[in-house]
C-alpha cells in the first residue's frame, strides 16, 4: 500500500516543461559564461548559430556586385578603345585627304607653271632673225611652226589675253601676257577662240592655224616679247627652252 501514494508524484515532465526548463538553463549558463559547454551538448548541436544566419547570401551578393562592376569596367574600356580607334581612323582619313589636296594643289601649281609647244608635234620651219624681204624689218621677229591650216594652236603657258583680232601683216593674231610678265604672240590664225581678259592655261586651245596676213602658206608665227607691242621681240627658241620646252 506504500507504493500507491508514489504514483503521479514522480511523473516524467511534459514536453512543455522540458522546453521551459531547457530555455531557463540556457539563460542561466549564458549568464555564468559557460554557454560554450552547453552549446557542445547533443541537445543544441543541431540548432543554427545566430551569427551565421544570412552570412553566405551577403557574401554571394557582394561577389555579384563586384562581377557587375568588373563587367561595366570591361565594357567601358572596350568602348574607350573603340572610340580611340574611331578617332584615330578619322584623323588618318583627314590627314590622307589633306595630303591628297596638297598633292593636287602642288600638281596644279606645277602644271600652271609649265610651258608647252604651241603646235603639238610640230617643228620650227623658219628660225628667229632669218633675213628676207618678206618682212618689213628685214629679219624674222619670231619663229614659224610648220602646221596645216586648221591645226590646233595652244597657249604655251598661263597668262591673260590682252589682244585679239587683225594684226596687219600678222593676220588674225592673239597676244597673251604670261604670268612671268612676258608676252607671247600667235599670228596668221584662221580662227580665234579666246577673248581679251580671258585667263588661259598651258596647253589650252586658243585658236586654229591658218594663212591670214602676209604669208606664203599656212603656218603659225610665234613670238616672245618683253611688251605686247611689235619691236620688243626676244629669241622664242631660247624663251621656250628656258621654260623647259624641247624645241
Amino acid at each position: 500500500m506504500a507504493f500507491t501514494c508514489a504514483t503521479g508524484k514522480h511523473r516524467r515532465p511534459s514536453r512543455m516543461q522540458r522546453t521551459t526548463a531547457r530555455a531557463a538553463g540556457v539563460a542561466a549558463l549564458t549568464t555564468t559564461g559557460v554557454m560554450a559547454t552547453v552549446a557542445s551538448a547533443p541537445a543544441f548541436a543541431a540548432e543554427p548559430v545566430p551569427e551565421q544566419t544570412g552570412l553566405i547570401p551577403v557574401v554571394t551578393a557582394g561577389e555579384s556586385v563586384v562581377e557587375q562592376i568588373d563587367d561595366q569596367v570591361a565594357v567601358q574600356k572596350q568602348a574607350a578603345f573603340e572610340e580611340a580607334a574611331r578617332q584615330a581612323a578619322v584623323k588618318k582619313a583627314v590627314e590622307e585627304r589633306e595630303a591628297r589636296v596638297r598633292a593636287a594643289r602642288e600638281a596644279e601649281r606645277k602644271r600652271l607653271n609649265t610651258f608647252v609647244i604651241p603646235i603639238t608635234g610640230s617643228y620650227v620651219s623658219t628660225g628667229y632673225q632669218a633675213s628676207s624681204s618678206l618682212w618689213s624689218s628685214g629679219s624674222h621677229t619670231g619663229i614659224d611652226f610648220h602646221a596645216a591650216s586648221g591645226t590646233t594652236v595652244h597657249a604655251v603657258g598661263s597668262g591673260t589675253v590682252v589682244e585679239t583680232g587683225w594684226g596687219g601683216a600678222y593676220g588674225n593674231q592673239i597676244v597673251i601676257r604670261m604670268n612671268d610678265g612676258t608676252y607671247t604672240q600667235y599670228g596668221h590664225l584662221s580662227s580665234i577662240e579666246v577673248s581679251v581678259g580671258q585667263h588661259v592655261t598651258p596647253g589650252q586651245r586658243i585658236g586654229l592655224s591658218g594663212a591670214t596676213g602676209n604669208v606664203t602658206g599656212p603656218h603659225l608665227h610665234f613670238e616672245a616679247r618683253t611688251t605686247p607691242d611689235y619691236g620688243s621681240d626676244m629669241d622664242p627658241v631660247a624663251y621656250l627652252r628656258k621654260h623647259g620646252v624641247n624645241v
